[in-house]
Formats: C-alpha cells, structure tokens, sequence
C-alpha cells in the first residue's frame, strides 16, 4: 500500500519519502508562489488560479494573498468563504469549509483540539492522542 493510500484510508503515513506525495507538494507549492505573487488588482487570474489549486470551491469565494496549503486538492470551501492575509491549511487529510465561512481572527493555544465556527477548544491533547497517533520518523 502506497502512503497516499495510507493517507486515503485514514491511516498512518509517512510522506516525507513518497516520490507521489512529494511531487504532489511541490506543484501545488508552485501554484501557491504564482498566486501569490499576482497583483491584488489581477482578481480573474487569482481566481483561476485558486480553483486550479482547491480541490472544491463555491462560486464565491475570497482568499488574500499569501496563501499556501500542501496539496489543494484536499480543501473544499463552500459558498462565501472568505479568508484574510497569511492563511496556511495543512491539508494531509481532508479540510472542508461549509458556507458563509470567516476564517477565526485568533490564534489557539498549542495542544488542543479545536473545532467549529466560531472555534473552540474541545479539550487538551493527552497521553492517549500522543500513543494513538504517534509520530513517524523512519522511511517505514
């Protein structure tokens, strides 16, 4: 089983070493640059250029550069989604947006587990998480 195919089924992967994963990464890090280095005036073409890069967007929607994610094609953004300056989403797994979306303006605190609009902590990570989803360093 490929790691990608690890990622897809919920598993754990490593994909620091995948020749599939890592080129999937580098194309949408280079749509992200171009993206980002458009005039803010230049809508239409920032436009085409997020749709290429998200997996699913409405037909309205707002991301201000910079912008990076790691492979795009995980992130859904519904209808009204808007997100200011310096937005970065980790998309390993899959990442959905529903509609008439304000990304929250506040940072949260490190070792938690957080959800929903507006966001709020659920409870901090324990020994449980760090055991279940323990962290991979081998090309295994």
């Amino acid at each position: 089983m490929t790691e990608k195919e690890k990622c897809n089924t919920g598993q754990l992967y490593n994909a620091n070493y995948d020749t599939e994963l890592l080129k999937e990464r580098s194309n949408c890090k280079d749509l992200c640059f171009k993206f980002n280095q458009l005039l803010p005036s230049n809508e239409e073409e920032q436009t085409k250029l997020l749709k290429k890069i998200i997996g699913k967007t409405g037909n309205s929607f707002v991301i201000t550069a910079p912008f990076w994610c790691d492979y795009g094609y995980n992130i859904e953004i519904g209808e009204n989604f808007y997100t200011n300056h310096n937005c970065v989403i980790l998309d390993g797994a899959k990442v959905t947006f529903g509609d008439n979306v304000i990304i929250v303006t506040r940072d949260i605190p490190t070792g938690v587990i957080a959800v929903g609009n507006p966001c709020r902590i659920l409870r901090k990570i324990n020994n449980k998480d760090t055991l279940k989803y323990r962290r991979i360093d081998t090309k295994d």
